[in-house]
């Protein structure tokens, strides 16, 4: 091997030009035909997300948490349906999309086999995982396998142990062995199974995607019938909230499909049941916090900070009026702080002024009711 050329190793950071696995790449317009699609096939009478969206909205998340799922008005479709952004606290709906990088054995190249339906299996799962960020989730992670349920619980729990002790840090020998010989149990058990792809290059993907990547999950998709699809997350803000998504359906068009019988591994019991990959590396990663932004996706102002310019009056914009939760500071002071105004009519959204509660306002009416006293 000529000096100065990369190479695989589980103890180094890898990296994702040294993977031989196919990337397939599904852009927006992509996302938008799947989503299309999804709705097209539903059966509104008896679709288990409907009637989980439908009462989704009477629930009251924990005090320590700041998610929340809204569907107050019109028609079962993502433009209707809002989600509470860990990331900036912003209330905004599910018809964002996003672009998808698949990674595939190149067999299924070989075969012809498009990837739009390992993307469409995991539809509403990816919609909600997107709609909770606000940030970092343009881009989404998917490693085809044909992992079995066995296979997907041991490579999990690798998985965790590699990225809490020796990714991209040091590594007391007695961990390093113990990985070693993981490593090459799951490396004999998938080529014993002739599985694809192998488990170096499965390793290999997931490593430096997290690595040069840093998504906010990614997830270890499995077409395997008997199996389960995983979900990997990077940090445990990141988890779907338990108050909320407690009942969430299984995916499994089984109706008597037990709680273990599921298609992918959404972590309906908080970080209970969530794989949380507790990444640490040389590099002093910022610490990873939720901001209370301005609801309108276009502001930068993030309340208890500086704000940028004056706090307009607090009259009303057509439909939703605003209330100033204190007298607004005088933007040319240092020490002037952004309060923010909050809608009162739902009490559910904020905003740093008059003028952006008005632009808001095209998108903020579809879900904006009179809040319960």
């Amino acid at each position: 091997m000529p000096p100065g050329t990369a190479r695989y190793s589980i103890f180094s950071p890898p990296s994702l030009s040294l993977s031989e696995l196919i990337k397939t790449t599904l852009d927006h317009d992509s996302t938008d035909m799947l989503i299309e699609k999804w709705l097209e096939h539903r059966n509104i009478g008896h679709d288990a997300y409907y009637e989980w969206f439908k009462c989704a909205h009477e629930r009251k998340p924990a005090q320590s948490s700041n998610q929340l799922v809204a569907w107050n008005k019109g028609e079962f479709i993502p433009e209707n349906i809002f989600c509470r952004t860990v990331d900036t606290g912003r209330l905004i709906p599910l018809d964002r999309t996003w672009t998808t990088h698949v990674y595939h054995h190149h067999s299924m190249k070989e075969r012809k086999l498009s990837m739009m339906p390992v993307v469409f299996t995991m539809l509403p799962e990816l919609m909600l995982l997107r709609g909770m960020h606000d940030t970092g989730c343009d881009e989404i992670y998917i490693i085809v396998t044909d992992l079995k349920r066995k296979e997907m619980d041991d490579v999990t729990e690798y998985f965790k142990l590699v990225s809490k002790h020796c990714f991209g840090t040091g590594c007391k020998p007695s961990m390093e062995e113990r990985i070693l010989r993981e490593h090459m149990r799951l490396s004999h058990t998938l080529l014993h199974q002739r599985c694809t792809p192998c488990f170096p290059q499965i390793d290999l993907a997931m490593r430096g995607i997290l690595y040069e990547k840093r998504p906010r999950f990614v997830i270890l998709f499995s077409h395997q019938t008997t199996s389960y699809s995983q979900i990997f997350f990077t940090h445990p803000s990141y988890v779907p909230d338990e108050d909320i998504f407690y009942d969430y359906p299984t995916g499994c068009p089984n109706p008597c499909c037990l709680d273990d019988c599921e298609m992918i591994r959404f972590p309906r019991r908080g970080l209970q049941s969530a794989s949380v990959l507790q990444i640490k590396t040389k590099e002093r990663r910022r610490r990873v916090r939720g901001k209370d932004m301005c609801n309108w996706i276009d502001c930068d102002i993030s309340f208890g900070e500086v704000p940028h310019s004056d706090i307009n009056g607090s009259s009303s914009s057509e439909g939703s009026e605003a209330s100033v939760d204190g007298s607004a500071p005088d933007a040319t002071s240092a020490a002037a702080v952004c309060r923010g105004q909050i809608c009162s009519k739902c009490k559910l959204v904020k905003y740093c002024s008059l003028e952006h509660q008005r632009n808001d306002w095209h998108e903020h009416r579809r879900v904006c009711v009179k809040a319960e006293t």
